[in-house]
């Protein structure tokens, strides 16, 4: 398909390419606890072990996208909280785990490298495009993606991230025979002074580089994220001008990337004390903390376990409000910004003996989300 066939496929539809197992498709049930705005996937397998999907819309149009890939490559997970637009977490939805499977196969194992990438492509295909619907697409530019992807094979745990998604493990502590939090990531947000001086640090002469604005730390007074797929206008200063919007326009010129598309990432050896692990956007994070994530996913059955998670964090949402959550589940998409965020979130359990392995052999998964409410 032509690169701009392809993209309007992207940002003029709501429902996207066939899938053996899709959630645009229909094949999840309709609702959280009958919520219209929300979607499940529960209760499947993949090559560790069983998981656990779901995904609730906030904005008028859902700017978050996620998947699970499962086969020979084990198993591969992205939770991609998009912001000024659905386009550039659409875009990786669709292109980073094929990058992931070829650059794979290129170096004939999976290592950090291979992840690393995988992103690396991933965000120069985005800005490509950027490039080539500079005239007809300028918003493109100012458009990105938070990006947090987790792959399980050969008993290892590789996790890769930009921005404010979180992975969190479930490990049994022996010392208090209990399930606790371990988390894998860490938020690449102003609002953490370590970033703050990460970015005082790469960019030296610039005093303005963090701004706080309305009691809220942003990069250039403009962003809370310092890494991302995209935003084009942030690490190319080609694009920071007309005809994007003035209100993205910086005053003074940059020769290098004011924002980051390098990862981190973490690589961890599976133990017997390993659970399970939860990625979710930052939509979930505002409402739980990582103690109450880890305790709801231990008390509760696993079936359904994602759906369950979204409906704390909801209930969380509407107390803050002082209102029910019955109510907060009525109001539309859009509005229903106002009391939170889009959120996904898919749970993984972890099958030690599966884990383990090498290599698969069971039925191939791909499981992908993020679509408009009504299509």
């Amino acid at each position: 398909m032509p690169m701009a066939g392809y993209l309007i496929k992207i940002v003029g539809t709501c429902c996207f390419r066939p899938l053996r197992l899709d959630i645009d498709a229909g094949v999840c049930e309709r609702s959280v606890d009958e919520d219209p705005l929300a979607w499940t996937r529960d209760f499947d397998r993949h090559a560790a072990g069983e998981f656990s999907m779901a995904v609730v819309q906030a904005n008028s149009i859902i700017e978050d996208a996620c998947q699970i890939e499962s086969g020979r490559h084990g198993t591969f997970v992205g939770i991609y909280d998009g912001h000024g637009g659905p386009d550039a977490s659409r875009y990786v939805r669709d292109n980073l785990f094929q990058n992931f499977r070829r650059v794979t196969e290129e170096e004939e194992g999976m290592s950090a490298d291979v992840l690393r990438k995988a992103f690396s492509d991933t965000e120069e295909g985005f800005l490509s495009i950027v490039k080539k619907m500079w005239t007809t697409m300028p918003h493109l530019a100012t458009v990105g993606s938070c990006c947090l992807a987790g792959v399980i094979y050969g008993g290892m745990i590789h996790v890769a991230n930009l921005g404010d998604s979180r992975a969190i493990l479930g490990r049994f502590d022996r010392d208090v025979r209990a399930v606790v939090p371990v988390q894998l990531t860490a938020e690449h947000n102003a609002c953490r002074e370590s970033i703050r001086e990460e970015l005082r640090l790469l960019h030296p002469d610039d005093p303005n580089i963090v701004i706080l604005k309305r009691d809220v730390w942003r990069v250039k007074g403009i962003i809370q994220v310092s890494r991302s797929i995209g935003d084009a206008y942030l690490k190319r200063a080609e694009f920071n001008q007309e005809p994007i919007l003035p209100k993205f326009w910086l005053t003074e010129s940059f020769t290098k990337p004011i924002l980051s598309s390098e990862p981190s990432i973490i690589t961890h050896k599976i133990s017997p004390e390993d659970q399970f692990l939860i990625f979710a956007s930052d939509g979930l994070w505002e409402h739980l903390s990582n103690h109450e994530a880890v305790d709801i996913v231990q008390r509760y059955p696993r079936s359904g376990i994602a759906r369950r998670l979204i409906k704390f964090a909801l209930q969380e949402a509407a107390r803050k409000r002082e209102m029910r959550c019955s109510d907060l589940k009525m109001i539309a998409r859009g509005i229903r910004r106002h009391f939170h965020d889009d959120i996904s979130v898919i749970v993984l359990f972890i099958d030690h003996s599966l884990a383990s392995q090498s290599s698969y052999s069971g039925p191939i998964l791909s499981l992908k989300g993020g679509k408009q409410a009504d299509c």
